[in-house]
């Protein structure tokens, strides 16, 4: 009977090695899968990041983009009283009341960081100077310089508000 009994324990020892083996080999597939899905998610979650990150950047640009926006919109409507109050003082017709605004105003578009475009002198730059009448020029190196400024051109920082009108000197034909 001890040969039978050995007979009868080795498939049944078989069939738990085999039921083991099932197990391990559904545990494993389940461990690959629950791999795969926390892959998935960190993927997901990468790129939920990265899209706040770019987000948040572009907010940042699109902020600054407004702001310079809004101090351009300003001067814009303010360059016309400067211009007023350019031409009274060349002609020397600013009444000393008006001196002072004059010198705030100034002031003021100092501080947003306004800068004149076109002087006598430099050299003309379609990009910020708008040419309306040329002036003969015999003198050597001053073709395609500024000969006089009719109304000062403006930007802030690396925006040109408004194009300076300028006469540009020329060599004859």
């Amino acid at each position: 009977m001890d040969e039978q009994d050995d007979i009868e324990i080795a498939p049944d020892e078989d069939e738990g090695a085999e039921r083991a083996e099932e197990k391990v080999a559904n545990m494993r597939e389940e461990l690959a899968a629950t791999r795969r899905e926390k892959q998935e998610y960190m993927d997901g979650w990468q790129r939920a990041k990265a899209d706040y990150v770019n987000a948040l950047k572009r907010f940042e640009t699109d902020k600054k983009e407004l702001e310079v926006r809004g101090r351009i919109r300003a001067i814009e409507a303010l360059l016309p009283a400067l211009d007023a109050l350019e031409r009274a003082k060349k002609h020397g017709d600013i009444p000393d009341d008006f001196a002072g605004i004059a010198k705030h105003l100034e002031n003021a578009f100092a501080s947003l960081g306004l800068e004149v475009v076109g002087e006598v002198g430099e050299t003309f730059d379609p990009a910020l100077h708008e040419a309306l009448g040329q002036d003969e020029t015999t003198g050597v190196g001053a073709d395609n310089t500024i000969s006089a400024v009719l109304e000062k051109g403006w930007k802030a920082g690396d925006v040109l508000v408004r194009p300076a009108k300028v006469r540009v000197f020329h060599s004859p034909s």
